[in-house]
């Protein structure tokens, strides 16, 4: 600090100066000859710096009169990490001079220990730790009365990432697995990332990270995998860091892994299984084998295991589902380990082939349409689908697309622009294929079709019928059927519709009269609930005609 007017230090001086860390200089009960020129000086051993000078002027003050405590300067919201001095300013005045207190406002007890008060009202923590966080209160009293003003400020103590858990380095055989765990605290929490030689680590399928990357896995250990794996822990407060070094170990060899793995369908419920008989040499040290099968799109936790004898090189699963495709690898065993895992194979139960499936289309524009179809309930039901499409106009533009049986949709563009296609769908498993469904899209519609396979099924085993789909209101469907059977006398019809539609009451079907018969009365009541118009899509099957005689249809709204 610079000299005052009257050649005195700033920090020589009463009690009444008070110069706070933060470099905030407090004079209290100012008197005449505090007037003068204030100014700072920071300095280190590098270098001095000093600051702009300040004018202070200190006039008379008037008669002294009451006055209400007022707070000039309350505390502010303040963030620091652990182990940091934290100081809340807190100056007031009033007439008389008011009384400064502090408070939690949780109403826990402030402390002792590192705490201490700069000049008239300023509150010093030392040394803070994560116990001083809180709201804390300034209170301005008048003394002998109940007259208050208080002010708010938050104090905020952060912690650094620590370590509780960090990676070990391990040496491990090729093929084998390694398993690092990580554990910091902090506050705020801290969060993690893993390092593989200084890049980040990004998931591959034989390395994963759980547990809020609190644990780093590694499968079938290859050469790739040596290497040095970092945890960083790090929060608002700081970063902390630890690493482990993965090694290949020269252990003892495991055997190789199964070779010619093949199926063969037994039953709905029965497959054989055969494998090539290693070496020899190979032999000698494998103590057995273990199968491994789950029903296609089962998640490798439902697999089911089973042991084999070291001599024996075929194995029958018995109980399984029929008509259910299952995937299936083999694994050879020695005192030291398990091989890698011989290829996966697919085998399918006998029982059918699937259902015809049903889908959907979506005509995204005038050139591409999207398709969507239904999976079947149990995985394993369907090995596969395939999706063929062709223009109607001209065949020789198709296409066709197979996916796994756990794919649902696929997006079909670059076709002919406002063109009609034909789409066909089929599923399949070991079996054969389901019978077809198609549809027939057009691209100039420019909106989403009807779903596949929902018109008027009626039997095809009899050529001589023919089938009309009359799709229009229930009331137009009525005058129609009735100027049908009058005008050709079709003495038996009958009616296979969507529902809802019209009641047909039970005597319609297979009513048969000679001739002579008197004319029929047949009603026709709409369901309850149901309002008209109601547009319905009506199948009419006509049957030869046996006589001439007239049908009166009456119809009830």
């Amino acid at each position: 600090m610079d000299l005052d007017p009257a050649g005195a230090a700033a920090g020589t001086l009463e009690l009444r100066y008070t110069l706070l860390p933060n470099g905030v200089l407090q004079i209290t009960s100012a008197h005449r000859y505090d007037s003068g020129l204030f100014r700072c000086i920071a300095s280190n051993i590098a270098n001095i710096r000093y600051s702009h000078e300040a004018q202070l002027s200190v006039t008379v003050a008037g008669s002294r009169t009451y006055k209400e405590p007022i707070i000039l300067s309350g505390p502010q919201n303040l963030t620091i990490n652990i182990h940091q001095t934290a100081i809340l300013e807190c100056i007031a005045t009033g007439n008389p001079r008011p009384i400064v207190s502090w408070s939690r406002l949780d109403g826990r007890s402030i402390g002792v220990e590192g705490i201490q008060v700069l000049g008239t009202g300023n509150l010093m923590i030392s040394d803070a730790t994560l116990q001083h966080s809180g709201v804390y209160v300034c209170s301005a009293n008048r003394p002998g009365s109940r007259s208050r003003r208080t002010a708010f400020g938050r104090l905020v103590v952060q912690a650094p990432p620590e370590f509780v858990q960090w990676p070990q380095s391990l040496s491990r055989p090729a093929g084998g697995s390694a398993v690092f765990s990580c554990m910091a605290t902090g506050v705020p929490e801290p969060h993690l990332i893993w390092l593989k030689n200084g890049k980040l680590l990004t998931p591959s399928d034989n390395g994963k990270l759980t547990s809020g990357n609190m644990t780093l896995a590694i499968t079938h250990i290859t050469p790739e995998d040596e290497a040095i794996y970092q945890c960083i822990a790090e929060n608002s407060a700081g970063t902390n860091q630890a690493s482990a070094r993965l090694t290949i170990s020269q252990g003892p060899k495991l055997p190789e892994a199964p070779t010619g793995l093949r199926a063969t369908t037994l039953s709905t419920s029965g497959l054989h299984l055969t494998w090539d008989q290693p070496d020899i040499h190979a032999s000698q040290q494998i103590i057995g084998y273990v199968l491994h099968i789950r029903r296609l799109g089962e998640p490798d936790g439902a697999e089911l295991q089973e042991a084999v004898d070291k001599t024996t090189f075929s194995h029958d699963f018995n109980n399984l589902e029929s008509a259910t495709t299952y995937s299936i690898y083999l694994k050879a065993y020695s005192a030291h380990g398990g091989s890698q895992q011989s290829n996966t194979i697919t085998a399918t139960t006998l029982g059918g082939v699937p259902s015809p499936p049903s889908f959907f289309t979506k005509v995204l524009n005038q050139t591409a349409m999207q398709v969507y179809w239904e999976l079947p309930d149990k995985p394993g039901k369907v090995k596969g689908f395939r999706l063929e499409y062709r223009e109607i106009s001209n065949p020789d533009l198709h296409g066709q697309e197979i996916f796994p049986g756990h794919i649902n949709t696929h997006t079909i563009s670059h076709l002919e622009l406002a063109a009609v296609y034909e789409i066909q769908l089929v599923a399949f498993n070991g079996n054969g294929n389901s019978t077809p469904t198609r549809h027939l899209v057009s691209l100039s519609e420019g909106r989403a079709s009807t779903a596949a396979g929902q018109s008027c099924n009626c039997d095809q085993a009899d050529g001589s019928m023919s089938t009309l789909l009359l799709g229009v209101h229930s009331s137009l469907a009525c005058i129609l059927c009735c100027l049908l059977l009058v005008l050709l006398g079709y003495r038996h019809s009958f009616f296979c519709r969507k529902k809802p539609s019209w009641e047909t009451p039970p005597t319609l079907i297979g009513v048969r009269g000679p001739k002579g018969h008197t004319p029929e009365s047949i009603e026709l009541s709409q369901f309850p609930g149901l309002t008209s118009p109601l547009r319905t899509s009506v199948c009419l099957k006509t049957h030869q005609v046996i006589g001439h005689n007239k049908a009166q249809i009456k119809i009830k709204s």
